[in-house]
């Protein structure tokens, strides 16, 4: 064995002084844990089936709707601009996960990261925090999925009234089939998203060669519009730097194409859940970094090269409003025929967000059962290498959420849960860097620790950008899970019942 040296030292004098709460896991341990037979995730994944999930669970209906919105309402032209802004704060935490998952490659994302690297509370936090965000994503987006399923089958809704109850029975049965798939196994849950990816791929590029024969270039001019007066969220529906420091909104201008790319940031949510399957990959090393980064650029030329496309088929003005989406662009030229194929497009690609955010909840939980936070038997694999167990309880809950409840304004939770863990995971990195220099590491991340900061100081202004009542309903939730967490986790926590070595 090793000498545990200075570091073994401090952990256990922290760990003393604050009852265990901050005492760390071990990389060695993480990996010791993912040899279990009881609990033993099958290795099948590849670099490009990581890429595939990547490029699954990011591009959604979001190139499909909030491309046009943001251009009428927000930037006008200059969208393709905010894209860019967007991907580059987004490729700075990239990098951050993709050295982590390189260097740790367990289940659970941030909430293994932060165990290494903050200790056990701080890893509960996150991983309670991912548990929401990675809920109410699967249920938004379903609703959303079973909306255009509506659009598709025409006369037929599938939201049924009973009195004062809805009752979203498409959004139910696209979990459920999911659900299926992803207890069956990682490797056909790839193959089936690799169909979707296709299918919605061959729908963008469509739509690319069409919208470029109505492409005017007097469309993209001015390419950054004049700053107009825009309406902004009264009360606790203004965002909290709007509410510190009493500033107006603006919408256009160089203040509109900044705010874009606040918005915009949101489309590419879900690249960090590549980092969720890094036990399930064969050469984690180099498949994730690879498999992150990858699907980040392709993801980013893409939304690059519809918002070109979409600004030039029409004059700005004529996307502003709520309902404004990328068949608005093609209805205006007649081309109407393109808004059902646009459908199909955006079924596919909701299909694939729904499974891969799923895939990770199921990950984020398997992780946590592991290490007794929540209880341990939810932690056994099948015969397939899978987690039934979670994979069954994760889907009768999203689909109660997503069959019964209506979410308003609650999505933007899943916002704000997500960059709070893409602030951990940036400041982790510099940590471990200074803590365990010694590592293997697959990845590095460049020019640390610039780009770590960076990646921090981008995720807390875009987290300063939503709304106050955001923030006070993520105070809540992550107070219900300090209680949780004292009443029930730190007891039956496996780290704390192991003796500091």
């Amino acid at each position: 064995m090793t000498n545990p040296g200075p570091q073994a030292a401090t952990t256990g004098d922290v760990s003393s002084r604050w009852g265990g709460l901050f005492r760390t896991k071990s990389v060695e341990q993480s990996i010791r844990d993912t040899d279990e037979p009881d609990s033993k995730l099958r290795k099948d994944l590849t670099a490009w089936d990581l890429t595939v999930f990547g490029v699954a669970v990011v591009v959604g209906a979001g190139i499909f709707t909030l491309t046009a919105r943001t251009a009428g309402n927000v930037a006008g032209p200059s969208v393709s601009l905010a894209f860019v802004f967007a991907a580059i704060a987004c490729g700075l935490t990239a990098l951050c996960y993709a050295e982590f998952a390189s260097t740790v490659p367990v289940a659970g994302s941030a909430y293994t990261f932060s165990y290494a690297t903050f200790g056990e509370l701080v890893a509960w936090i996150i991983g309670w925090d991912l548990i929401l965000e990675f809920a109410l994503a699967v249920a938004v987006v379903a609703k959303g999925w079973s909306q255009y399923l509506g659009e598709v089958l025409g006369t037929t809704s599938p939201v049924v009234h009973f009195g004062s109850v809805s009752f979203d029975w498409g959004a139910v049965l696209l979990i459920a089939v999911l659900g299926v798939l992803l207890a069956t196994g990682t490797k056909v849950s790839s193959r089936v998203s690799a169909v979707a990816v296709a299918i919605k791929l061959g729908v963008i590029a469509l739509v690319l060669v069409v919208g470029a024969t109505y492409f005017k270039t007097s469309n993209l001019t001015p390419y950054i519009p004049p700053s107009q007066a825009g309406e902004e969220g009264e009360g606790l529906r203004q965002s909290l730097l709007s509410y510190l420091t009493g500033a107006g909104q603006s919408n256009y201008g160089w203040y509109g194409l900044l705010a874009a790319a606040s918005l915009v940031f949101f489309a590419f949510i879900g690249f960090d859940v590549v980092a969720t399957t890094a036990e399930e990959t064969k050469n984690p090393q180099r498949a994730i970094p690879r498999g992150i980064i990858g699907s980040l650029l392709i993801v980013t030329v893409l939304y690059v090269a519809v918002s070109l496309v979409l600004t030039g088929m029409v004059p700005y003005t004529e996307l502003a409003g709520k309902d404004a989406t990328l068949a608005t662009a093609f209805a205006i030229n007649g081309a109407t025929w393109v808004k059902n194929i646009i459908s199909i497009g955006a079924l596919a690609g909701l299909t694939t967000v729904v499974m891969v955010m799923f895939l990770g909840q199921t990950r984020v939980l398997f992780a946590m059962a592991r290490d007794g936070l929540v209880p341990r038997g939810l932690a056994r694999t099948g015969k397939n290498g899978t987690p039934v167990r979670i994979t069954a309880l994760v889907g009768v809950a999203c689909a109660l959420l997503a069959g019964f409840v209506d979410f308003g304004t609650l999505e933007e939770m899943v916002n704000i849960g997500t960059l709070f863990a893409f602030v951990l995971v940036s400041v982790g990195v510099l940590i471990l860097r200074r803590t365990r220099p010694e590592l293997p590491r697959g990845f590095r991340v460049p020019l640390v620790p610039y780009v770590p900061v960076l990646g921090v100081l981008a995720c807390l202004w875009l987290m300063l950008n939503l709304s106050v009542e955001t923030w006070l309903r993520f105070v809540v939730w992550m107070a219900i899970g300090f209680v949780v967490y004292f009443a029930y986790s730190r007891r039956h926590s496996v780290l704390r019942k192991t003796p500091i070595q």
